[in-house]
Parts: C-alpha cells; structure tokens; sequence
C-alpha cells in the first residue's frame, strides 16, 4: 500500500531564496535540499544547476524552480 501524501509531495529540486544584501547583492541557490551556492543573476542558478548534474533547467516551470521573495528577476533588495 502507498501513502497518497508522500507520493503527492514532490519538492522542487531547485530553490532561489530571497535577495541578500551585499556588494553585489546575491540569492542563495538550494538544489536538492544542499546549499549549492550564490548566484549574482539567472545564468549562476543555471550554473549551479549544470554543476550538480542537471543538464536542463526552465527557470520558468515552477516545479523545477521555485523563487522565494521574487521572482527570476528580483537581484536587488
């Protein structure tokens, strides 16, 4: 038998937290649940994920990528 909830909860494999303040200002990016590091635009998500074997990524399907306290174009607090 399966559990309905757990096979319904299917996280995003990429997280963009929020925009930190710094010199530039930068999101941390999470992939798989693991801090993959800071990204300073959309082409540093897109590397990060490249990194950690993901050959494809649309920045624009929200089960892949999920943007927390903006969207793919918020890289300013």
């Amino acid at each position: 038998m399966t559990n309905d909830a757990q096979e319904a909860f299917h996280p995003t494999p990429i997280v963009v937290l929020g925009v930190a303040p710094g010199d530039p200002p930068y999101r941390l990016v999470e992939i798989n649940g693991e801090i993959a590091g800071p990204a300073y635009n959309v082409l540093d998500v897109i590397r990060l994920a490249h990194q950690a074997g993901m050959p494809h990524v649309d920045l624009d399907d929200p089960a892949a990528v999920r943007w927390v306290g903006g969207g793919q174009y918020k890289w300013v607090p």
